[in-house]
């Protein structure tokens, strides 16, 4: 049986920025590791991790019905070539419609939910077709990770997923190597904060330049700094003419996209996430695990990693007031209470955020879907689960805890 897994995201970005860890550990355990996306500048890079790149395009933000009838079909014909051993998804379209195709082919399946995004936020008609949709995809999942308890409970709750089949892990989890603890700015009266994140409404964007125009008539000398993709496809995303707005302005500095966030990390004194909602976000465990202070929405995912008052403050969500306030308790800090702060987080992400806490679940369970699925093979399979190329699994496959024999010709 061959040891391949398809792990697939909306974004090649994702992959190299955000599963690096995994595709090298999985490499480093024997797996072929094909890794599907759509295509964009960083999918080059996927070689260096060892594994193979099949691109796929994937209109991420769309709802068109005949566009998401093609990815699926899209998803059956690269799964039913590729037969892997498991299919790992990730974000919304992969963990649909990917799953729903690797569910057709008797393929294990193990998703993440990183977060519910804009459309349950927003509770509008077309959250409750992804919720449909995402009740049928999970329904015969291996497993299913979530990155907080209230989105797990949310969906368990809510019909959407059988709780025997849910885990929690950290978020994606951090390098500590690579996100090293580094010393906060030594200019005596400047303070530099910084938002790391997809330029959209809904990660507060908005309430950050709000609360920072306050605060420069206080302190004319702080900082306050943006970074991160601009111009997203996402029905919340900010315009580039409004960035350029606010620029004018003068009220905050647009720093572009980076490769490498660690610089602007250890630039900034405070690093600042007034999201909406979140899974788990990368940008405050990095920030942490570089004892950062962090002022972040007492909202889902973001209160996981900000221990209010301990190594950061917590704000109300959509109130640019409060966070103003908060902000500016970090300004009134000295520096050495500003460091102490950025000490105990990154002990609470050694604590709790590890990297290495992620790859284990996921190498657990994947060990566990391949030994079994080695085991039927050695067994014999019968003829219903038998698969040939092209054809769809017999139900006989899912009474073998839902492991597909691999054809011994292939």
């Amino acid at each position: 049986m061959n040891k391949r897994v398809v792990i697939a995201l909306n974004l090649a970005w994702n992959l190299v920025n955000f599963r690096a860890g995994l595709i090298r550990a999985l490499v480093a355990e024997g797996y072929e590791v094909v890794a599907v996306a759509p295509h964009d500048e960083y999918a080059p890079r996927l070689a260096a991790l060892g594994c193979r790149f099949v691109p796929l395009p994937m209109d991420n933000q769309g709802t068109h019905p005949g566009r998401d009838l093609l990815l699926l079909w899209r998803f059956h014909r690269l799964l039913r070539r590729e037969r892997p051993a498991v299919y790992l998804g990730y974000t919304v379209k992969p963990n649909v419609y990917g799953s729903l195709a690797a569910h057709g082919l008797g393929i294990p399946v193990v998703n993440n939910i990183a977060g519910l995004g804009a459309v349950f936020i927003r509770n509008s008609p077309v959250t409750r077709v992804v919720r449909g949709l995402y009740r049928l995809a999970l329904s015969r999942s291996r497993r299913v990770f979530f990155q907080n308890d209230e989105d797990l409970g949310m969906f368990v709750e809510g019909g959407l997923v059988r709780s025997e089949v849910t885990g929690r892990v950290p978020g994606s989890g951090v390098d500590l190597t690579r996100f090293a603890p580094a010393p906060l700015p030594a200019a005596a009266g400047r303070i530099r904060f910084l938002l790391i994140a997809r330029m959209l409404w809904d990660k507060g964007v908005g309430e950050y330049v709000a609360a920072a125009r306050v605060l420069r008539q206080r302190y004319p000398d702080a900082e306050f700094c943006l970074l991160g993709f601009l111009d997203v496809q996402n029905p919340a995303a900010i315009s580039r003419a409004q960035m350029d707005e606010w620029v004018a302005e003068g009220v905050v500095s647009y720093l572009g996209v980076s490769d490498d966030v660690r610089e602007q990390i250890t630039e900034a004194d405070c690093v600042v996430l007034p999201s909406y909602r979140e899974g788990t976000p990368r940008t405050l465990l990095e920030a942490a695990a570089m004892a950062r202070p962090l002022v972040a929405t007492d909202a889902v995912g973001c209160r996981e990693v900000v221990d209010d008052g301990v190594n950061g403050y917590l704000c109300r969500v959509k109130d640019a007031d409060d966070l103003a306030e908060k902000m500016e308790r970090v300004i009134g800090m000295s520096h050495a209470e500003r460091t102490e702060m950025g000490r105990c987080g990154r002990e609470k992400v050694e604590r709790e955020f590890d990297e290495r806490f992620v790859v284990d679940a996921y190498l657990k369970v994947i060990r566990e879907i391949y030994g079994e699925a080695q085991s039927v093979r050695g067994g014999g399979c019968a003829p219903a689960g038998e698969v040939a190329d092209g054809a769809l699994v017999g139900p006989n496959v899912f009474q073998i805890d839902k492991v597909i024999c691999e054809h011994p010709d292939r």
